[in-house]
């Protein structure tokens, strides 16, 4: 797909991201515990954590799907709501249409007011690049589970967000699968699109990640470069996790 040349008078700056004592509380209990950060514009951000940390939960908070209890989430200066036109958020388990491949981009398109005939030549073009066009006519319900996913980066990408925020986008994915997912995120980051995302995965973290946050229990304990955090880790939590050992 062609990248945002042309549009870059009508999209505002969404970096920096600064999130001040954002918190968010349930049942009593913080899961997200008076997080401050200032993000500024990077290829890939990686959320990384134990189960539990919160990761999701920061993901959902950013985007404005929850709201925090405490604090404030301004992107370049926007709140949330303003900001989610110009981002895209793909979850662990893609929310597919129940509808064809083609049928899922298309309808993306037509609710953002693209021409039908325009339309007919971006899907094609999205399903080239996701490696799906052999699959245009299929029911999305009945795609692998990475070829799900594919397909709805693909649906994100065609909005063409400034930010894409990605929850898990390979968990249970097997190693071809998931590379297939990341030749496509690599795809879409060269086309200008900021992504942020958490995972499991240490070895695509490493891959993939430019800088580091890393969550435990709530709490925002680092946050820096990739490479520093991944050797030089600052925290005992951080470095437990490297390690695979127990972070309770």
């Amino acid at each position: 797909m062609s990248d945002r040349e042309g549009d870059d008078q009508t999209m505002p700056a969404m970096f920096p991201l600064v999130l001040d004592e954002v918190c968010f509380e349930a049942s009593g209990q913080y899961l997200i515990d008076h997080i401050s950060c200032v993000l500024e514009a990077q290829p890939y951000t990686m959320v990384l954590g134990p189960n539990g940390a919160g990761k999701s939960l920061l993901l959902r908070l950013c985007h404005g799907l929850i709201q925090a209890s405490n604090g404030s989430i301004r992107w370049h200066g926007m709140d949330v709501h303003a900001a989610r036109r110009y981002q895209a958020m793909v979850f662990q388990r893609p929310v597919l249409l129940r509808r064809s491949v083609a049928a899922n981009i298309n309808y993306a398109l037509r609710i953002r007011g693209m021409p039908r005939r325009q339309r007919q030549t971006v899907v094609h073009e999205a399903l080239q690049e996701a490696g799906l066009w052999d699959l245009a006519g299929r029911s999305a319900r009945l795609l692998s589970g990475g070829e799900q996913q594919r397909l709805a980066l693909a649906r994100a990408w065609v909005l063409k967000p400034q930010v894409l925020l990605l929850d898990e986008p390979t968990a249970s994915l097997d190693p071809a699968a998931t590379q297939a997912v990341e030749t496509l995120l690599e795809q879409i980051s060269k086309c200008g699109t900021q992504i942020i995302m958490t995972t499991h995965d240490l070895g695509q973290a490493r891959r993939l990640g430019d800088e580091v946050l890393f969550l435990h229990r709530g709490q925002l304990l680092e946050h820096g470069p990739a490479a520093e955090f991944f050797s030089r880790p600052q925290s005992k939590e951080a470095d437990a996790f490297l390690e695979g050992r127990l972070v309770w």
